[in-house]
Formats: structure tokens, sequence, C-alpha cells
């Protein structure tokens, strides 16, 4: 049996569409949805409504940690327009291409970057959306919890802590624990270009010293300081930004 699994999609709906090649499934861990890339900041909606000066701008300030400065910036260039129905038209146009991109089978949850309630809408028969429950593929028990935590950055898919480990306790004991978050690790947690601490959920954590699974697999942090490490038995992995690498990390029994 082998597995491809991939995350930090953002927009790459052209890997996408080959990231099941010699595979028996896909698993995607969120974030499909490119709102302003921090590589290239002329791709992503935050560009296209506003312009690559206003983009280069806003990503100076993100990563500066200066985010009163970044909302205030935020509020400007928004003034006068119609911010939901603009994203939403933006948002579902990459959902059509990016949900049209997955093979069959895929297994998918939720980034924080992701608007949940449009999934049902674009998801096609092949396409199995979980978040705080189960899958069995090849025989082994995938757990799954989407989305992320609260931050700064107000992404649309945050839940509170109590709720995002009540999605972490329904899953009960699972082979492979996939989220799109780490657990709380600092050196899982630590973004290297961006010099921040992304969140990670303790209650994943405490999961995984419990259950023990065999994998923990995760993405959200796109240049960790450390990619992998041990909790125990589980081997814990950053799965890899795939908007930049364009290469599924490989799960094979």
């Amino acid at each position: 049996m082998r597995v491809h699994v991939v995350s930090d999609v953002h927009g790459a709906a052209d890997a996408l569409a080959r990231a099941g090649d010699g595979a028996d499934a896909l698993v995607c861990l969120g974030d499909l949805i490119l709102f302003l890339d921090y590589a290239d900041h002329s791709r992503g909606i935050f560009p296209d409504l506003f312009g690559v000066a206003n983009a280069d701008r806003m990503v100076e300030l993100r990563t500066a940690r200066r985010f009163a400065e970044a909302r205030a910036l935020d509020r400007e260039l928004w003034a006068g327009l119609d911010r939901r129905d603009a994203i939403e038209r933006a948002v579902r146009k990459q959902y059509a291409e990016l949900f049209a991109a997955f093979p069959t089978p895929t297994y998918a949850t939720y980034g924080n970057v992701d608007i949940p309630g449009l999934w049902p809408q674009y998801a096609r028969p092949g396409t199995t959306v979980l978040d705080g429950t189960t899958a069995e593929i090849g025989g082994r028990v995938f757990g799954f919890v989407g989305g992320g935590l609260p931050t700064p950055m107000h992404t649309p898919y945050e839940v509170d802590e109590e709720e995002y480990a009540a999605k972490v306790a329904a899953l009960g004991p699972v082979d492979v624990l996939c989220s799109h978050i780490p657990p709380a690790l600092p050196e899982l947690c630590y973004d290297t270009v961006a010099r921040r601490f992304e969140r990670g959920s303790t209650a994943l954590l405490a999961a995984i010293r419990s259950v023990q699974p065999k994998y923990a697999l995760f993405g959200h942090v796109h240049q960790p300081l450390v990619a992998r490490t041990r909790i125990g038995r589980t081997e814990c992995v950053n799965v890899g930004h795939f908007n930049h690498t364009r290469t599924p990390w490989a799960l094979q029994w």
C-alpha cells in the first residue's frame, strides 16, 4: 500500500493533479487556498485585488510581527469594497480548479485558511472530507483533525482550544494521526524564514503521547526548524510545503 500526503497546497492545482501518481490514495492536510504567497508576492487573491506593491507591504508588516499595522493596512484597502463577496468569488474559482485536480480516492481535511462551508459544493465522488473523524485506508486507521488555533492572523478556520481538543479526543486510537497544524513542540512549530513560532496543539501532543500512533502527519509550518522527530514510538513528520516542493510525502507499507 502506498499513500501520498500533501499539505499547504496554496493554489498549486497543476502539481496537485499529479500528486497521486503511483499511489493507492492521496491524503491532503489542507490549506488549498492561496491568499498571499510569501515567496512570490504576485500570486494569490490579495495581489490580484490590491496589486503587488500592497502585497509587498503586507508581507513586510506580518513578517515583522507588526500585526496592528497590518490590520490597519487591511482595513484601508478594503474600505468601500464588499470583502465577503470578493473573497468568496476568488475562493470559489480556486476551489473549482483544486477539487477537480484531486485523484480518486482522496481523503482531505481543512487547513486554517480554508472555508469548510464551501467544500461540499466542490468535493466530487472519490473525495472524502474528514474533520474529527477517521477512515480506514489499506487496513490502517487514519484520524483527521482540520483547521488551526486562534492567531493574530485571524485566518478563516481557526477554532478555540476546547473545540480543537474535542475533535482530537473524538478520534480514539488511530494508526496515523493527520492534522493541519503540528503538535506543540517548539522545534516543529518554528518557521525559520518567517522567524516566528506558529501555533501547535497541546491536544495533539497529548494524544500522541497517550495513543502512540505509528505516524503523526501535519503541515502548516512552511520552513520548519525540524521537519521530523519522534515522540515515543510515534514518527512525527511535517509532510512539506506542497506549493513550494510540488512533491508529495510518501507513506508505504
